[in-house]
């Protein structure tokens, strides 16, 4: 067991010292480069400035110090008061540092003034001093406190980012951006190259947001409205006209924009039901993860059922899933006739039989961890395709897939993208708690899709002139 023993101030003599060596991991990298804010989304595989961008110039070797420090001595109870250091060169994966703290002086009450450095050979990285409130009482900590860290290690999103390049960005309707998350999402995806945004709701609060977040709007278009009610109803109206191939949520409630897709006659509506698909990526699981639906349908029936698992399968095609295994999610993995949710997932494994549901593989019930877990199946003895290794879980209702998509975002370290489908063109629903990311995600999400759409309805137009030609 690792446990951490402090030195009280009373303890610390000037001229004590400590010397660690340590070798850098990519995982303290990805680490440094998350909490930083320099992490690049779109930094591709190997990429040197991604490997030891600025995220590593220093603050790795400012961190090995202050866990020196905090640890060690004078350990447990330490806190940094202040700290005058100087940076120089670069700390990658692999590289062998050899860091030193050195007691200068003592400064009564509890003060203590340390000399600090971090080299790589003859390399001097980090030099300087840190200045620090001792603990006057002794203080053992177990190590096991220390909290676990979980880092993403298949890169869904990144996947799904360079699959984006070099592809011209979708014109997307963004409704009623009356913030600065909303607006500044936006213009960040914009950045990227994901997105044309055309702004859509009052335009002073509009420009309003954007001169408060320091952001030029000249480059884009915007659809003036009075108030959110009437944005909504803009934007599903330039989607409608083919003005635009996406929407996007804003400041708005998701209810007065969703009212305006699904409205009999002026909305977006097509045979299919609409659903929404998280979009994860889940440390711990070997492979992108669908959920579906937790926003849209409250109490799916089995007629609505069908779509939403044809509607995750069509976008699993889109990001590069051939053939999606579909979960259909129960508390148990046999039929009970009094539990609805089996009857419904073995009533959709017969109709994909019967070709109702094309495109995927289709297996349920299926509790959770057999769905998930080779291990837990093959205790269960259960033999199929899906169980273990499933693309998508299809859940019975929306508090189920409520629970399952936090659930795995919260305790599981899971990224989430989400994109509404079944209307004529994807829409995205952002929250005002989405990460930089998760926004990023969710537009990439929707370009592939607006692309995939759009390149699917000139096949059609296409055949239909072929067609039209022949005698």
């Amino acid at each position: 067991m690792t446990a951490y023993r402090n030195h009280t101030f009373d303890q610390i003599e000037p001229g004590a010292g400590l010397v660690v060596h340590h070798t850098v991991t990519s995982q303290e990298v990805e680490l440094m480069a998350l909490v930083s804010g320099e992490a690049d989304p779109f930094a591709a595989d190997g990429d040197e400035a991604a490997r030891c961008g600025p995220a590593c110039e220093g603050v790795s070797a400012e961190a090995l110090v202050h866990g020196m420090l905090k640890r060690q001595l004078p350990g447990p109870g330490t806190v940094i008061m202040a700290h005058q250091l100087s940076y120089s060169g670069r700390a990658c994966a692999g590289d062998e540092l050899v860091a030193s703290v050195t007691v200068l002086e003592k400064q009564a009450p509890d003060r203590v003034l340390f000399d600090c450095q971090v080299r790589r050979g003859d390399d001097v990285l980090l030099a300087g001093t840190v200045t620090v409130r001792a603990p006057l009482t002794s203080q053992v900590v177990d190590g096991r406190e220390a909290p676990d860290v979980v880092l993403r290690r298949h890169d869904v999103f990144g996947r799904l980012f360079r699959e984006c390049e070099g592809q011209p960005a979708v014109k997307c309707a963004v409704v009623h951006p009356c913030d600065a998350a909303s607006l500044g999402g936006a213009l960040e995806a914009a950045r990227h190259g994901l997105i044309e945004p055309v702004l859509v709701g009052p335009q002073a609060k509009i420009h309003a947001v954007a001169k408060a977040g320091g952001w030029d709007l000249s480059a884009y278009r915007v659809v003036p409205t009075e108030h959110s009610h009437a944005a909504a109803e803009a934007a599903v109206a330039l989607a409608k006209a083919g003005e635009v191939q996406a929407l996007m949520k804003g400041s708005l409630h998701t209810d007065e924009l969703m009212a305006a897709v699904v409205a009999s006659g002026t909305g977006l509506r097509t045979g299919r039901r609409v659903s929404h698909v998280f979009v994860m990526d889940v440390p711990a699981y070997p492979r992108m993860l669908l959920v579906t639906d937790a926003a849209i349908n409250i109490a799916p029936s089995i007629r609505d059922k069908v779509d939403i698992v044809q509607n995750a399968i069509d976008l699993a095609h889109v990001l590069g899933v051939a053939e999606p295994r579909v979960a259909i999610l129960a508390a148990v993995e046999t039929v009970n006739p009094e539990m609805v949710a089996t009857i419904d997932a073995a009533m959709l494994c017969k109709m994909a039989d019967r070709g109702q549901i094309t495109g995927g593989l289709v297996d349920g019930p299926l509790a959770f961890d057999n769905a998930v877990s080779v291990e837990a199946a093959k205790t269960k003895h259960i033999v199929s395709d899906v169980a273990g290794r499933a693309d998508v879980l299809m859940v019975p209702n929306l508090e189920a897939g409520n629970m399952v998509a936090k659930q795995l975002q919260y305790l599981a370290g899971a990224d989430s993208a989400g994109i509404v489908l079944g209307a004529r063109v994807p829409i995205i629903l952002t929250s005002r708690a989405d990460s930089v990311r998760t926004r990023l995600a969710s537009a990439a999400v929707l370009k592939l899709l607006a692309r995939a759409q759009q390149e699917q309805a000139e096949r059609r137009q296409a055949e239909l002139a072929a067609q039209a030609g022949q005698p």
